[in-house]
């Protein structure tokens, strides 16, 4: 038996641009976790850039998304994940059997104003802090 310290529990955030939500969502739990959880997003067809407003929304609380980039949706990803919650993905996300799945549903920020995207984001984070205190 290892007396090495367990791994902390990784989670992969997942919506259909990585634009947004799951950009969002990855970003407050590496803010707030404090090494106790891993995050990691992805998309299952990646946008270009991260949504702008999303970036200022999240200033707003702190948190510096401008050097985010989307990133594809791989089975690897998953695989390598203890827990997947996909927001908005549909069936384009990879089901791995051992591996948990929440589903958030929330409105996508594409095309929103900063009105509309900061209660999106603040949704997030309590679902996020929810999530932080489940994992231990």
């Amino acid at each position: 038996m290892s007396d090495a310290p367990a791994a902390p529990p990784s989670v992969l955030f997942v919506c259909v641009h990585n634009a947004g939500r799951s950009q969002m969502a990855a970003a407050f739990l590496t803010h707030m976790a404090d090494g106790r959880a891993r995050a990691a997003s992805a998309g299952s067809a990646p946008a270009a850039t991260v949504n702008p407003t999303v970036v200022r929304a999240m200033a707003e609380v702190g948190i510096d998304l401008s050097a985010a980039t989307p990133k594809a949706l791989t089975p690897a990803a998953v695989r390598d994940c203890d827990l997947v919650v996909t927001m908005g993905c549909g069936d384009a996300c990879p089901v791995i059997p051992g591996r948990r799945y929440l589903d958030w549903a929330l409105p996508d920020p594409a095309g929103q104003g900063i009105e509309a995207v900061r209660p999106i984001r603040d949704e997030i984070e309590r679902r996020v802090r929810e999530l932080i205190a489940e994992l231990g």
